[in-house]
């Protein structure tokens, strides 16, 4: 097992059976050994520093019907809301005044009614902070809307691509919804320079070994400068309310395989691993993740962006908690970055 390993670290791929392996294997000590190898390999790229990103929640308004997502256009249990450009500006004014130089502006998916609008924050914060970095996590669009934004001054885009099997992605959106369209989108921020992140929930309801071991093979050969990957937690009110959740070691296990395959990648230890396990943050960035994304949007709204239940966005795993989170990474030798953070290709 520790040459297999040993083989993904040096050679950055394996074979499919190589990789459905290291998914299933269960002595302590090789789990141990790949989370190691991971955690080494991270050290020599990125040191013992965790980049932070600023999240700013945009809207809960979304124009698709996901079955797992809480905010999901059929839920009419949500109190939505939108953000209004004030607050979006005054959020990112905070965070700066904080030490944060990446806002991560995420939302529900809108129709291109707003793409002009959401520029103009783009602009606004591109004026007033150019140190920063603009990330989007927006949902899917027009490639001209992509061009619309990167020109206005946005540097990262974040579009998870959730599941690469055309079946399984098939049971987790409606109709209208394809992973082929998922995959256009995400060549065409490539086109556009963007620096692009993808990435799947781990224990999705449907989900197989096999479609991991796809998800492994896609995201290696895409090659995404972030990969976003989280467990899957149920939210009561869509119809995925019964399903179990993820596993944050399984989580944490694709986070390594992913080290090794991708040494220079952007890999955020999620708020579904802080939620699911009060050291699920900490468990993600020992198996080689490097990024943690607290929460900077207003408060009264935080509860409102309910993806999923219980959804961490208090204490550390907020913009005002960050003493918090740096306490909590000095007790395993990790300290924060407040810079940037580019991928090592975009410096």
């Amino acid at each position: 097992m520790k040459r297999l390993i040993d083989q993904l670290r040096d050679n950055h791929q394996l074979s499919p059976d190589g990789y459905w392996t290291l998914l299933t294997m269960h002595h302590p000590d090789d789990v141990e050994y790949l989370m190691l190898q991971a955690r080494e390999v991270a050290q020599r790229q990125f040191g013992k520093s965790i980049y932070l990103r600023g999240l700013i929640e945009l809207t809960n308004v979304c124009r698709n019907d996901c079955l797992y997502c809480g905010i999901r256009r059929g839920n009419t249990h949500v109190t939505r809301y939108t953000l209004t450009r004030e607050q979006v500006i005054e959020s990112c004014a905070q965070g700066y005044r904080i030490g944060f130089r990446t806002f991560v502006l995420q939302g529900g998916e809108w129709g291109e009614e707003r793409s002009a609008w959401i520029a103009e924050i783009i602009t606004e914060i591109r004026q007033r902070w150019p140190d920063c970095a603009i990330t989007l996590s927006l949902g899917e669009h027009p490639r001209d809307t992509y061009a619309l934004w990167r020109n206005a001054g946005a540097d990262r885009y974040l579009l998870r691509h959730e599941t690469h099997n055309e079946r399984h992605y098939s049971l987790l959106h409606p109709q209208g919804m394809t992973i082929r369209h998922r995959l256009q989108c995400l060549d065409w921020l490539k086109e556009l320079d963007y620096q692009v992140g993808t990435g799947i929930m781990v224990g999705s309801p449907f989900q197989s070994l096999k479609s991991l071991v796809e998800d492994i093979q896609y995201l290696i050969e895409f090659k995404p400068h972030m990969i976003g990957i989280g467990p899957f937690i149920p939210q009561h009110d869509t119809p995925f309310a019964r399903f179990p959740a993820g596993s944050v070691e399984m989580t944490a296990r694709l986070y390594a395989i992913l080290r090794l395959a991708l040494p220079h990648a952007l890999i955020p230890s999620t708020t579904a691993m802080a939620t699911l396990s009060p050291t699920g943050r900490l468990h993600g960035i020992l198996a080689g993740a490097n990024v943690v994304m607290p929460n900077l949007s207003p408060v009264d709204n935080r509860e409102k962006y309910a993806l999923y239940d219980n959804k961490a966005a208090l204490g550390a795993e907020s913009a005002q908690g960050v003493q918090l989170l740096s306490d909590e990474l000095a007790t395993i030798g990790y300290k924060i970055d407040w810079s940037r953070g580019d991928h090592p290709d975009k410096n």
